[in-house]
């Protein structure tokens, strides 16, 4: 699974000693997907800073081909305020001409006219073979047009090599190279906003949908969106369902109506086969339900509006990062060199062999169409598996009974600080996999304060139905600080219920209770128990984890706002200066302003001095005297004590020399509500699974360590937490390293146009 926040190494920031390349051309080909605009406009505008000139190719191959008005020089605003939207700003098409060898020499004469002696193609794995197709004929092609006289020798001698780099742009994530193409997480939000409504309806007349999903060859969609939906059954392509499935999925979807489930959701990929590579269809599955349950059922296909709207924020970030990266492979890639692929993988912004890449992606259909399914999960990665075993305990309509002389033990869940979207999700995923290994599953009402009156009670399969898509706390949350006297009175409830294990579900208070427990373990023996915590806060301000749940939503919510704050300036030729949570963290200021094409952040990591409010005042001035009409201003709510919100916003009106009408926004406690988005129950899910599993191994074991439970460099990893101080920035609610810093750069080359 990968993170919301894509990162990128330093080497990538540097410029290189020696060019090859001036002028670049960017493509978009093949299918649609949301996010290409964002790639689009940081190629131009990471070109434009290092001093190239750089051309957009309309209707991909075809404009190539065609040249003329299709091949255009491309200025800092024409990639302005793209950003938010779905397609491709440059159109994309499927060309028969480019795969002929007469439609390549054309496009090969077209390029050397504009003089683009480097190329950035974002497609699927077809279009991106047809690129190192071209890239490898170059010669070839130069010297056939030098033949029939449309070169000169010395023409076709001056431009030896094509530079080529390419990224992904696909809604099914089946490339290798890259965790997640770009439109994926735009489309698992599409589809997860359509099962949540669709449940809603079914919920109301007891039904069954069958949801049909894209995903030819790859069941990325289909899983993904089962895990973040609660879905009853799912069928995708690289693990067909064993012979009889259909009994077996029958008696899953009666077991539930069993249990008092009022509706059912099925989620079928398209390219869904059986054992034998048969196609199972959606209305294949529509008759088993009819006919074997008598189930209302119905069957809604999804279709292209999983292409289709505003990219996510997520949809905006990574492209940006890419097209960022794809521009310095470009500058640095020698005569000859071997395509690259610019991907994202392990959370950080990857450069690989790009054919190496598609034959990786090619083998999996392969492997499919042979029958074997083992191998093909296998390359989907650990993630794929992982997500697709938590599924299958998931899928139950009730849990497992627990094995005959199976030490059944009694593990506690709990929220500590304020409300963070993914946290019922975390719950849920515990509860019943806890449930289904066979423990006892308790749970504290109102967190600390609920702990220290003793308000436990276990928590049951059902209880926790319905779950996986609400927002807020169910079991309540709040930042009650813990006195002295109620360390006493939580020992004697730990005592009372026989609690193995604590699981703690929240922020920075959750972790700093966890650690004051194991302060207190030599006064209160109730203590000795293993805590393991789970980062839950909106703020991403917790050691051991590059991203915490409910960040991802919270940050689509801002990017939201942020964007009809920016239609409403557009009308009026306005400048707003919007403040966002984040407390001593500057992550969603930074990764909104990234999201939302910001022309400043500011953030409470950097403070703002009276030099940066000057630099800002003439930013927005010269944008605005040369045909600007919408500016934004990021302020995380601690960004400095003195400048504040208000403040920026009536010196920046002040200091415009007219030229500035200026309003401010703050968002307040509208970013910690509202269903989670698919990445934080995804997240919540996997995250819970390996906590519970930490946690039922070291009381297993005998041990009683602390610890939390996070996503660092793409891998799910344990942190110590006995040296809690040690692992947060003094006198300030932020881990001491926090990677994602390293954005700024970029955020600033996107904002700043060069001279």
């Amino acid at each position: 699974m990968f993170s919301p926040t894509p990162l990128m190494d330093d080497e990538l920031y540097l410029e290189p000693s020696e060019r090859f390349i001036s002028r670049i051309g960017i493509l978009t080909s093949g299918g649609d997907s949301q996010g290409m605009n964002a790639a689009l406009r940081a190629v131009v505008r990471a070109g434009l800073h290092a001093g190239l000139q750089v051309y957009a190719i309309s209707e991909g191959y075809q404009g190539m081909v065609q040249g003329g008005a299709s091949i255009r020089r491309m200025a800092w605003h024409h990639v302005g305020g793209i950003m938010q939207h779905g397609g491709t700003f440059i159109g994309s098409a499927r060309s028969s001409e480019f795969y002929t060898r007469p439609g390549r020499r054309q496009a090969a004469l077209n390029l050397l006219r504009h003089g683009i002696e480097g190329l950035v193609v974002i497609g699927g794995d077809g279009s991106l073979t047809g690129a190192n197709l071209f890239q490898q004929e170059w010669r070839v092609l130069l010297h056939e047009l030098v033949q029939e006289g449309q070169l000169t020798q010395a023409e076709a001698d001056a431009h030896p090599y094509i530079g080529l780099v390419g990224m992904v742009g696909s809604i099914d994530n089946d490339m290798f190279g890259s965790d997640m193409t770009i439109g994926a997480d735009t489309a698992l939000h599409r589809i997860v906003e359509a099962v949540d409504s669709i449940a809603s309806t079914a919920t109301s007349h007891q039904r069954t949908f069958i949801v049909e999903v894209m995903g030819r060859n790859c069941g990325y969609l289909a899983l993904m969106a089962s895990l973040a939906t609660g879905a009853n059954w799912v069928l995708i392509p690289e693990n067909p369902p064993e012979q009889g499935w259909e009994d077996a999925m029958c008696e899953i979807i009666r077991a539930g109506r069993g249990t008092g489930r009022r509706h059912s959701i099925i989620i079928i990929a398209e390219g869904a086969i059986d054992r034998s590579g048969k196609l199972i269809t959606s209305d294949y599955v529509r008759q088993v339900l009819t006919q074997r349950l008598r189930e209302d059922t119905r069957v809604t296909i999804l279709g292209h509006v999983q292409r289709g709207g505003a990219p996510s924020a997520f949809d905006r970030t990574m492209p940006t990062l890419l097209g960022y990266a794809a521009v310095r492979q470009l500058l640095r890639s020698a005569p000859g060199s071997e395509p690259q692929l610019i991907g994202m993988r392990n959370n950080r912004i990857r450069i690989s062999p790009l054919m190496e890449n598609i034959r990786k992606t090619q083998r999996v259909a392969e492997l499919i169409k042979e029958q074997r399914y083992e191998q093909a999960m296998e390359m989907r990665g650990r993630g794929f598996v992982e997500a697709y075993q938590i599924l299958r305990t998931l899928l139950r309509a009730q849990p497992r009974p627990p094995q005959s002389g199976q030490r059944q033990l009694r593990l506690l869940i709990m929220h500590a600080d304020g409300p963070a979207p993914g946290m019922n999700t975390a719950v849920r995923a515990a509860v019943r996999l806890g449930l289904d290994k066979g423990h006892t599953m308790l749970a504290a009402r109102d967190g600390i304060s609920g702990l220290a009156q003793g308000d436990l009670a276990e928590i049951k399969w059902t209880d926790v139905h319905g779950w996986v898509s609400r927002g807020g706390a169910e079991l309540g949350a709040n930042r009650h600080a813990t006195q002295a006297h109620e360390y006493a009175l939580i020992a004697e409830h730990l005592r009372a219920q026989r609690v193995d294990g604590l699981l703690i579900i929240g922020g920075e208070m959750g972790y700093r209770f966890a650690y004051e427990l194991h302060e207190r373990r030599e006064l209160f023996a109730e203590f000795k128990l293993p805590i393991i915590c789970l980062p839950a806060s909106i703020n991403n301000d917790l050691p051991g984890t590059e991203v915490t749940i409910g960040a991802d939503t919270a940050l689509n919510t801002i990017q939201n706002n942020l964007d009809k704050l920016k239609e409403a300036a557009l009308a009026a030729r306005r400048c707003f200066v919007a403040e966002v949570m984040g407390y001593d963290c500057g992550y969603l200021a930074l990764m909104a302003g990234l999201a939302t094409g910001a022309e400043r952040v500011y953030i409470p990591e950097e403070g703002i001095t009276l030099d940066d409010l000057r630099r800002t005042v003439d930013l927005l001035v010269k944008g605005f005297q040369n045909g600007k009409r919408v500016g934004l201003i990021v302020r995380s709510e601690r960004a400095d004590l003195y400048y504040t919100t208000d403040f920026v916003a009536t010196l920046l009106e002040r200091e415009g020399g007219g030229e500035l009408s200026v309003r401010r926004m703050i968002l307040g406690n509208t970013q910690q509500g509202g269903r989670p988005s698919p990445y934080d129950r995804i997240q919540a899910t996997r995250l819970a699974a390996k906590a519970l599993d930490f946690l039922i191994q070291q009381i297993l074991q005998g041990e009683s360590g602390i610890g939390g439970i996070g996503r660092w460099e793409g891998k799910i990893q344990y942190t110590d937490l006995r040296d809690l101080p040690a692992l947060m920035q003094p006198n300030a609610q932020r881990p001491r390293i926090q990677p994602w810093l390293n954005l700024r750069r970029v955020a600033q080359a996107m904002a700043e146009e060069p001279a």
